[in-house]
Formats: structure tokens, C-alpha cells, sequence
């Protein structure tokens, strides 16, 4: 199993950045897939999650309005996109799959069977 995140970048204070996550080994419709970053100094922490379907989508309150998950199955790929970016953005964001979508649980680390390696995006004030 791979995941592979892509797209990160230097960026202005109020710019846009698309995270790409392409997976491949795995039946990614089966799959939830979640976004969580770190930032230097920090632990890693929950961006965003979108379950199998596409339809169910969830945020932690610091991206909520602003990032964009989505996910194309048919081309075993899921996104981040990326608005009104602030230097506390600054991380290096991970992209997770889970066999099992829980609210209750999705904030979870250990609950994530398979990670990619990492896509730095660093915002500039």
C-alpha cells in the first residue's frame, strides 16, 4: 500500500494550495481518507477527513471555511484545497487511510492503517 501526497509549496499570506493524495495497493473506495499536519516543534494534528463516499466530511476548527476535502475514487485520489492560508498553515501535511469512518474516533492517529509520506507547505506572512 502507498499513499503519496503532492502539491505542497511556498505561499503568501492569503494565498491558495491543492494537496493531491494518490493511492494505490488498496481498494480506495473503501477507504476514509484524512489530512493531518505538523508543524515543527509540534505534534502531529487532525486537518480533515472524507469517508468513503465523498458525502461525509468533517474539519477541525482551525480549517473549517477555509480547506476543501475531496476525493475523485475513480482516480483512486483525494485533495486539500487550500484557502485564505495563514502562517500558522506552515506544516507538513500528511495524508492517512482508515477502513473505518468514526466522528468519534477520526482525530485519532492510531486509527489510520496506512500514511503517506508528507507534503511540506510553508506560508509566508
Amino acid at each position: 500500500v502507498q499513499l503519496q501526497a503532492s502539491g505542497g509549496g511556498l505561499v503568501h499570506t492569503g494565498g491558495s494550495l491543492k494537496l493531491s493524495c494518490a493511492a494505490s495497493g488498496l481498494t480506495f473506495s473503501q477507504y476514509a481518507l484524512a489530512w493531518f499536519r505538523q508543524a515543527p516543534g509540534k505534534e502531529r494534528e487532525f486537518v480533515a477527513i472524507i469517508d468513503w463516499s465523498g458525502w461525509g466530511t468533517s474539519y477541525s476548527d482551525s480549517t473549517r471555511g477555509r480547506f476543501t476535502i475531496s476525493r475523485d475514487n475513480a482516480k483512486n485520489s483525494a485533495y486539500l484545497q487550500m484557502s485564505s492560508l495563514k502562517p500558522e498553515d506552515t506544516a507538513v501535511y500528511y495524508c492517512a487511510a482508515n477502513q473505518f469512518f468514526s466522528r468519534a474516533t477520526m482525530m485519532n492517529r492510531q486509527e489510520y492503517q496506512y500514511w503517506g509520506q508528507g507534503t511540506l507547505v510553508t506560508v509566508s506572512s
